[in-house]
């Protein structure tokens, strides 16, 4: 219960605060810091899980975090975002998520593919350990690929958005990692939780900010900050990843 609770703290109230922050004093067009808001309100996700298991990281924890989470955000991300495109697109902007469809769309993307994916867990364990590999680098793949038709459809503006959103992603995703490490170590979580902590509020959901930003909001330069947040994420993770895992090869030894 400490570890999620510690974990949750981080994921759903200070990386908010964190990303509100940071997207207030960085010189970003409204649209950048809307993406700072959608990515910072989307936390966890398969991405992460599939990092903490490969940073040999307390997966359990980190599946936990991801199933809560998704359920709690499935409320608070409607109100938040409303609030925050009234804050950075001004309170006559023409962007407002209809509450009920964007509460709908959450769950169909969120909690129906986890509770399928935990039954599967459950009644078939075999096969889901002998497909789990190959589910999560599909996830890598579809997540690379959609990241690929955002910069051919927007070429015109992959520099500037570059540019632009690069700064603050990788401020973010730095500050929000080692938030997750610190609070864990001061709360006394093990190294196991630790390391998940750290790549659950450091790892964000970024397919769902920008399937967000692109359907419900329709507007491509709103998923640009998390299409780039991707890039950065991925890139520090896996060196947390070789890190850690170096880390665990040479205790071994």
């Amino acid at each position: 219960p400490k570890a999620v609770s510690v974990g949750l703290l981080n994921q759903l109230i200070l990386l908010p605060l964190i990303g509100f922050t940071l997207a207030n004093i960085m010189p970003l067009e409204p649209e950048y810091a809307v993406g700072v808001m959608l990515l910072v309100l989307c936390p966890g996700g398969t991405t992460s899980n599939m990092f903490s298991h490969l940073a040999k990281g307390d997966v359990a924890l980190s599946v936990t975090m991801t199933a809560v989470a998704s359920l709690i955000t499935v409320f608070t991300i409607p109100v938040v975002l409303n609030l925050s495109l009234q804050h950075f697109m001004g309170e006559g902007n023409a962007f407002q998520l209809p509450m009920i469809k964007t509460m709908v769309s959450l769950m169909t993307l969120t909690i129906v593919p986890i509770a399928i994916g935990m039954l599967v867990k459950a009644f078939a364990p075999k096969f889901a350990d002998s497909t789990q590999v190959h589910v999560s680098r599909f996830g890598i793949l579809f997540l690379s690929l959609f990241i690929i038709f955002l910069t051919y459809i927007q070429q015109d503006i992959v520099v500037s958005a570059f540019i632009a959103a690069g700064p603050v992603s990788l401020i973010l995703n730095i500050s929000t990692m080692a938030l997750g490490y610190y609070s864990s170590r001061w709360f006394g979580l093990n190294a196991a939780q630790t390391t998940t902590v750290t790549i659950e509020v450091g790892l964000q959901n970024s397919t769902l900010s920008m399937f967000m930003a692109l359907t419900l909001l329709t507007n491509y330069k709103m998923s640009f900050t998390p299409a780039i947040y991707t890039l950065v994420m991925l890139f520090s993770a896996g060196i947390l990843v070789r890190f850690l895992r170096a880390k665990v090869n040479v205790q071994v030894k």
